[in-house]
């Protein structure tokens, strides 16, 4: 097995909300908000604080520019908080449920490429399936909800984007910071899945792929979600399953990253 690095000059940054409500009796709080610039953490809320927190230090120059920025996003979740509270019994009437623990999710988050493409999605979830996703493109839901999907086409195209972009000003010196991964392969014994496993990149924009005589290969290939690395990078693992016999064949492991050089 082979494994080498291949550099693209592409740089995308992210903004991500995440939405939570469950139904209570259960040792978790019935509301929560994760805000997230680029796949890291910058702000929480929950029903149990009822207050927003800075979860990074480079939120925290909001301050400066916005003094009234933490309040406002607290009232801002509190409202939400009600409105989930609702859609859930709403959602459990809907399905004909009287009982159990149900959880309904709402996802919007915008992305802006260096050379400034945007991109952006707005979905929702009823206990973990999706129920309703946003086609930015066309403007519209699955469901036939125009003026909602307007209203959010418009919201993830400019002031999400705005506030993408002020965010990243804050946190310019760790948002845009270029890390390579790590990589290494491996396996247990010859009768198990060959690992490739890239680690400590920074931003989260990394695929990895397998090659056979020079050509990707998708077939017997698992690729694991990107996941975070306390000191604030990231990991991914890909695992590529083959007999023996297989596995003596020129392979080889590339690790794409969207780092610039």
């Amino acid at each position: 097995l082979q494994m080498f690095l291949l550099n693209f000059k592409i740089s995308t940054h992210s903004l991500q909300y995440f939405y939570t409500a469950v139904t209570p009796g259960i040792n978790f709080p019935e509301f929560t908000v994760v805000g997230q610039v680029d796949g890291g953490q910058f702000m929480y809320y929950d029903s149990k604080e009822k207050n927003t927190v800075a979860k990074t230090d480079w939120i925290q120059k909001v301050d400066d520019e916005d003094p009234g920025y933490w309040d406002r996003d607290t009232q801002i979740s509190q409202g939400h908080q009600e409105t989930f509270k609702v859609g859930v019994q709403t959602l459990m009437q809907r399905f004909n449920q009287t009982k159990g623990i149900h959880t309904f999710q709402y996802m919007y988050g915008c992305e802006l490429d260096d050379d400034s493409t945007k991109r952006g999605y707005n979905q929702y979830g009823y206990d973990g399936e999706d129920f309703l996703v946003m086609d930015l493109n066309a403007g519209t839901y699955k469901w036939d909800r125009t003026g909602d999907a307007s209203y959010s086409k418009n919201y993830l195209e400019t002031t999400c984007i705005e506030w993408l972009q002020k965010y990243v000003g804050y946190g310019k010196s760790v948002l845009e910071r270029k890390v390579r991964p790590e990589v290494s392969v491996f396996q247990k014994d010859s009768s198990s899945p060959v690992v490739c496993h890239a680690t400590g990149f920074f931003p989260k924009a990394v695929m990895i792929s397998w090659q056979k005589n020079g050509e990707d290969l998708n077939e017997a290939v698992e690729l694991r979600e990107t996941l975070p690395n306390q000191d604030g990078s990231f990991q991914k693992r890909s695992i590529l399953t083959l007999t023996p016999e297989e596995l003596k064949n020129n392979k080889r492991s590339l690790v794409r990253s969207l780092n610039p050089d």
